[in-house]
């Protein structure tokens, strides 16, 4: 039975929507588990399957592993077992997850917004170096993401991380992931208002804490102070974004129910003002809406987004308001949306005279080597540390003025740069099939290519466009809001040979004019096919364009032909 200390039992003063058929609701009366994943949660805690790795699994070796602990709360630590070779997209669907599981896992380590300083990024690479086979990417979560990881390793990679403050601590399960913070909280000179203190007490207050380890599904958090809005608040569960009262001054306003996958939703603005130290109070009550509330018995609905849609965002605020937060919320219109989200790439002036450089590897896709030599280059240089992005790069605070353009020099020299073409900053991909057991096709080095060869043919793009390529229908380099979105699945060839290729979504994007992608009906692309055809709609598009017009906007007018990459008699 859920401990029911921490949330009401039943709603004293709101009417609550009631679904015709029971969805395992808990404020409802409905804590019996309705699926495999409920049970699990409600048999042990995953936090404590902790101490299990520490004094058990770690000893033993992957065969003593229950497997309720393998395929299930070792997540709640940061641990996915891998993809086993030999498997290719055509088995995803249709082997068990433990036909498909490898003895290595993926590790995810958190860094919530955190400063990187020289210790921090030496240890990420060296325990790269040491336990991963030199690899760390850089995810769109503000988390590095390892591979080949061994439980026998975990305890000393464990210590390693907790000497410099990091934790792979619910990084992935049904728990509050990994938090987006803005890469340039406390030093951009446009700021609207610092979010770290109250990110930090997010973090204090829930991390670790069995209030809100047990949760329908993930649970997902951005919050910025910056005016690009640069932590991509539209698809993410909660997110508090940088607002100005007329009276009160600035503050956050609150957006909640955004997420992706295989059912897009955008966050619904409640059009409010929060103080500063407020936020973790209002995100404490989300939270305890989404436990409380939240669909547990299909997996599929088991998002805060469904909530949202069924209560509508009047509703959902009325019950924070008087069932969590005991108080009204403060009206105030949200936000103006910038025109595009900030990435912070280049060299840009803190307001205290430093200056921040915000650097690109291809992809997300870096290895311990590179972030060792970084750790190396902040601490010559007398940086402060580095901070991750939302869009797999990452931004180095602290430089001073006369060191900029030698600091971005050095970036080159390991495989960084601060002056990438459009491609290089602005594609991003998901795992792949290289280690995802979701994945169908192959994202990274298929990613990587495409951008070598569209450098090639576009040398000098004057536009910024996207693009987007994820190995499944999951989003986890969110398909659908990039200009070009690439969603693996297997295609058929011109010869009827079943091979890898891609579901192309156009003109998606975040921010003015936030919207999905348009799928073409009918419409794949194979993967041996897909620099010609991004090259042929790159060319339409800039054949066609109107004088400033935007890559989304000419899709949303052009003929559908050229958006097939076909060519058009004039």
């Amino acid at each position: 039975m859920p401990d029911l200390r921490f949330k009401p039992t039943a709603a004293q003063n709101t009417e609550i929507p009631r679904p015709k058929r029971a969805e395992g609701q808990w404020a409802l009366g409905y804590t019996e588990p309705l699926n495999k994943n409920e049970q699990s949660k409600k048999d042990d805690d995953p936090l404590h399957v902790r101490d299990r790795i520490l004094h058990t699994y770690s000893r033993r070796g992957f065969d003593s592993i229950d497997p309720a602990d393998l395929r299930g709360r070792f997540r709640w630590m940061g641990l996915y077992t891998q993809r086993a070779p030999g498997f290719d997209g055509g088995k995803t669907a249709q082997l068990e997850e433990e036909e498909l599981d490898d003895r290595f896992f993926m590790m995810r380590v958190r860094t919530d917004g955190q400063v990187l300083d020289g210790d921090a990024l030496r240890a990420l690479g060296e325990l790269s170096t040491a336990y991963a086979r030199n690899t760390a990417d850089i995810t769109d979560r503000n988390n590095i993401q390892y591979h080949w990881i061994e439980i026998e390793s975990v305890p000393a990679i464990w210590e390693r991380l907790e000497a410099v403050g990091l934790t792979t601590l619910e990084a992935c399960g049904d728990s509050p992931r990994p938090f987006l913070g803005s890469p340039v909280a406390g030093i951009a000179k446009d700021e609207i208002i610092d979010g770290t203190e109250a990110l930090e007490e997010i973090k204090r207050r829930v991390l670790g804490n069995p209030d809100f380890s047990n949760l329908p599904r993930k649970f997902k958090t951005a919050l910025t102070g910056h005016p690009s809005h640069d932590v991509a608040p539209e698809v993410n569960d909660v997110s508090f974004v940088g607002t100005v009262h007329p009276e009160h001054g600035p503050g956050f306003d609150l957006w909640v129910g955004g997420g992706l996958s295989t059912n897009p939703m955008l966050a619904h603005q409640l059009g409010v003002w929060i103080p500063l130290d407020e936020v973790a109070d209002a995100w404490e009550g989300v939270a305890g809406i989404f436990r409380d509330y939240g669909y547990r018995r299909l997996r599929s609905k088991a998002r805060l987004k469904f909530l949202l849609a069924d209560w509508g965002k009047e509703k959902f605020r009325e019950v924070l308001e008087n069932e969590y937060l005991h108080r009204a919320l403060v009206d105030n219109p949200s936000p103006e949306a910038p025109v595009s989200q900030g990435d912070h790439i280049g060299i840009h002036e803190q307001k205290d005279g430093r200056f921040y450089v915000g650097a690109a590897p291809v992809v997300g896709r870096i290895d311990g080597t590179t972030l060792t030599a970084l750790g190396d280059l902040v601490d010559t240089y007398g940086a402060r540390g580095a901070r991750l992005t939302a869009y797999q790069k990452l931004v180095v605070i602290g430089v001073k003025a006369e060191d900029t353009a030698a600091f971005a020099d050095d970036l080159e020299t390991i495989g960084l740069t601060a002056r990438p073409s459009n491609w290089r900053r602005s594609t991003m991909a998901c795992t792949g099939i290289e280690f995802c057991k979701l994945a169908i096709v192959d994202t990274k080095e298929r990613a990587r290519r495409l951008v070598t060869e569209l450098e090639k043919r576009f040398p000098d793009l004057d536009t910024d466009i996207t693009v987007n390529v994820n190995g499944c229908p999951n989003a986890c380099a969110r398909t659908q809001v990039a200009d070009i979105g690439l969603k693996g699945q297997l295609v058929m060839d011109e010869h009827g040979n079943q091979v890898e290729g891609f579901q192309v979504h156009l003109g998606g994007g975040l921010a003015l004019g936030a919207t999905f992608g348009r799928k073409l009906r009918a419409h794949k692309v194979t993967s041996a096919g897909l620099d010609d055809y991004v090259s042929a709609v790159v060319s339409a598009y800039l054949a066609d364009r109107t004088d400033g017009e935007r890559f989304a906007a000419w899709v949303a007018r052009a003929d559908e032909a050229l958006l097939r990459g076909e060519p058009v008699a004039v």
